[in-house]
């Protein structure tokens, strides 16, 4: 068990996942939590990584800090997900080891896995196959993320795990549409929409493809428990094992939102995956599942995306 007054760095505790990980832990009573802006700390400088470790020398670490984006940053970037993203992991990773970290947890993403996986999709199907296209350069970055994890694990016994979140949103998602993913896009859309009187808003794709949605202080909440309950060499999917079309979920935005314009999709461009759904009952054995709905999650996320002004939020 993880003492209260245990000294935990959360890499990444601004974002929309290190922010929930951090409420977790606080909630839960850790009273000592290094956290550290990119102003403070560039994680791709491996000197002032190890110099930050050697100061502090935490005793757990929570990995969430990562480059991310939706399909449009992606595939016009490719070569910054990949570089940034590996970097920053091999700095982390090896500075945990170096400074004989008691434990880490290494926070991937759900397409690590091949694009036409068996779905449900269990961790067994981890490198079965070839990746998505259109995030091929982060999957493969995180892939490596979770690899050296269990590497050091085999080779020097290290405690470090690896979780594989699905598609989270919630309180310090990213808005800006030039780099959201798909749910926070949509609050946005139909909000903006809404205010200005717009008749219709344009949606990417076909809206067929399936996706699994979490909110993100669940997936936090399933951190700490994993932190505290779980040492296993392979990584573990975080999810609900529910699904929806994007067509759905849009139209449940919509009506939260409140908009009452038409929906018109845009079939020139790019749908992504068509399926992605993960298989939780390795983390359901472990004792652990989801207590949000999507449909209260999407209206307290919209709550919290109105009470922020739009500086706030860096639109």
């Amino acid at each position: 068990m993880i003492e209260k007054n245990a000294k935990i760095y959360v890499a990444g505790h601004r974002g929309l996942v290190g922010s929930a990980i951090v409420r977790a832990l606080e909630k839960d009573g850790y009273t000592n939590i290094l956290k550290r802006t990119h102003k403070e700390l560039d994680l791709t400088d491996q000197k002032a990584v190890f110099g930050f470790f050697e100061k502090e020398r935490p005793e757990y670490v929570v990995l969430a800090a990562a480059h991310v984006g939706g399909i449009n940053a992606n595939q016009t970037a490719p070569a910054d997900f990949i570089y940034i993203n590996s970097v920053i992991q091999c700095n982390v990773i090896g500075a945990a080891h170096e400074y004989k970290v008691k434990k880490l947890l290494f926070l991937g993403s759900s397409c690590i896995y091949p694009r036409m996986a068996h779905q449900p999709i269990s961790e067994s199907e981890l490198l079965t196959g070839p990746l998505e296209k259109t995030n091929e350069g982060y999957a493969i970055a995180k892939i490596s993320g979770l690899m050296m994890c269990r590497f050091f694990k085999q080779q020097y016994g290290d405690d470090f795990i690896s979780c594989m979140p699905t598609n989270l949103y919630g309180p310090e998602d990213n808005f800006n549409l030039e780099h959201s993913h798909v749910l926070p896009a949509l609050i946005r859309k139909f909000d903006d929409a809404k205010e200005s009187g717009a008749k219709n808003v344009t949606l990417w794709g076909t809206g067929a493809p399936l996706r699994e949605f979490l909110y993100v202080d669940d997936m936090a909440d399933a951190c700490v428990y994993l932190l505290q309950n779980y040492s296993g060499e392979e990584h573990v999917n975080i999810g609900t094992g529910k699904e929806i079309t994007i067509k759905d979920l849009a139209e449940l935005v919509k009506e939260i939102v409140g908009f009452e314009g038409d929906i018109i999709w845009d079939e020139s461009m790019p749908d992504g995956t068509p399926r992605k759904l993960l298989d939780v009952s390795k983390l359901h054995d472990i004792g652990w599942k989801e207590k949000v709905s999507l449909r209260d999650g999407i209206r307290l996320e919209y709550e919290w995306y109105k009470s922020r002004d739009r500086e706030d939020l860096k639109l």
